[in-house]
């Protein structure tokens, strides 16, 4: 799962509420000021009348704010942890079918750090929850993420290990006792100590099933990914391949479905990686390797009735991103999820900060340049410009609910593969815009 984008703009930070570019229903706040040494993921949801949100503050302490989606003032809870400058500590955040807050941040390989409130879901009843089920599965914690199957159970998914060495755990809460225990007896990826996987989703698709693909990576580099896989499941226990075949737990490279068996120095990576699902509900799944000329290029795969329909969707030549090495990059290439508009497939993709088009014939996955029709979708406006400051990124959180939706915003320096910089920037400013759906 994808909670986050970044876009990268030029120029100055517009101020929302002052620009005559403004929106009409827009209105904007500025939330707080804020620690800008990286990008890290940031958290946004609304709860009944509740907004929420999760950053680190300028003094790199995590905090949790929240206020009524009508706006007013802001209760804040400075938690008892702080980010460094690695990009991997992201905020994961929910609340469970009582109410309750649960907060997981500031992770990568690190001792378990989360938090949970009592029923009012108040930031200021937050408490640490020192471990979880078994300390020992949680020392090395990286990607946290919460969940809710259909029949609303309230799901906790992390990696167990590191880069190259990793399994992914899922817990399910009991609201009724307060505690925690295993979903399933076993992970669901086992990376058996050689490996790891990194998986986008699970995400339920119009079909009522939960998705999920994934590359595997034999090593903290990124160029040791390799072999795009995937899996479903309806009740994140029970996992099977695409032709409906059970999957027995874990799954392991060696019993992974290979949507395409891309070799390690292939020229995937998991950043890279998007699925979403076309007219008929089908999964299609962008991504980049190379060609048989060591060129990059953009591919589809669609599941269809007679397996994986992979197409290339890009001509280049001369052209080759080849990555290497650990760490959050800047990547070259970014690629947001496909989708289907007309019979016509769209990627929006953007290659050394030049945005693009790319159209698929829907019937065919072949490359055309029809024009797209008109959406007979009513949308809502758009949001005010906002930019970075020279040298810097935007980072881009959205989310609805209670009527509205609403926008956050913050410039950072770009990722610096984790590393620190010899000068810590000075902060910048977390702002909240809100428009009526």
């Amino acid at each position: 799962m994808k909670p986050i984008a970044s876009i990268v703009l030029a120029g100055l930070l517009v101020s929302a509420a002052t620009s005559p570019q403004q929106q009409q229903g827009e209105r904007s706040e500025v939330v707080a000021k804020i620690w800008a040494g990286q990008p890290v993921d940031f958290a946004m949801i609304v709860r009944g009348q509740r907004l929420y949100v999760g950053y680190y503050g300028a003094d790199r302490r995590l905090v949790i704010a929240s206020r009524a989606t009508s706006g007013g003032a802001w209760e804040r809870q400075t938690l008892d942890t702080a980010v460094g400058w690695d990009s991997h500590n992201a905020i994961a955040m929910a609340t469970d079918g009582r109410g309750r807050l649960h907060v997981a941040a500031n992770m990568h390989v690190s001792p378990m750090t989360y938090y949970m409130s009592d029923t009012s879901g108040s930031a200021s009843s937050l408490r640490r929850i020192p471990a979880l089920i078994d300390p020992a599965q949680e020392q090395r914690v990286t990607y946290p993420t919460f969940l809710k199957d259909q029949q609303g159970r309230f799901i906790f998914r992390y990696r167990d290990g590191m880069s190259g060495a990793g399994n992914d755990i899922y817990n399910v809460f009991d609201a009724s006792t307060l505690r925690w225990r295993r979903l399933t007896q076993t992970p669901v990826l086992d990376g058996e100590g050689k490996r790891n996987a990194y998986p986008i989703g699970p995400t339920m698709g119009p079909d009522g099933l939960f998705h999920m693909v994934w590359l595997w990576r034999d090593s903290p580099a990124a160029e040791t990914s390799h072999d795009l896989s995937y899996a479903r499941s309806r009740d994140l226990v029970h996992w099977t391949r695409s032709s409906g075949q059970p999957l027995s737990l874990p799954i392991r490279l060696g019993n992974s479905e290979i949507v395409d068996p891309i070799p390690v120095h292939g020229g995937a990576i998991n950043a890279n990686v998007t699925f979403a699902f076309d007219a008929k509900k089908r999964v299609m799944i962008a991504y980049h390797k190379f060609d048989e000329h060591g060129d990059t290029q953009i591919y589809l795969a669609r599941l269809e009735r007679g397996g994986w329909h992979i197409a290339q969707a890009t001509r280049w030549t001369g052209y080759r991103w080849d990555f290497k090495g650990g760490g959050t990059m800047a990547g070259e290439i970014k690629l947001s999820e496909p989708y289907q508009r007309g019979n016509i497939i769209v990627l929006q993709i953007a290659r050394q900060g030049k945005g693009m088009q790319l159209r698929l014939a829907a019937d065919t996955l072949k490359p055309t340049n029809a024009p797209l029709p008109q959406s007979r979708v009513r949308t809502t406006s758009g949001w005010t410009t906002v930019s970075a400051p020279p040298g810097m990124k935007m980072n881009v959180l959205t989310t609805q609910g209670n009527g509205k939706r609403f926008r956050l915003t913050w410039p950072t320096l770009p990722n610096n593969r984790d590393l620190p910089r010899a000068k810590a920037p000075a902060p910048t400013e977390l702002r909240l815009s809100e428009q009526p759906l």
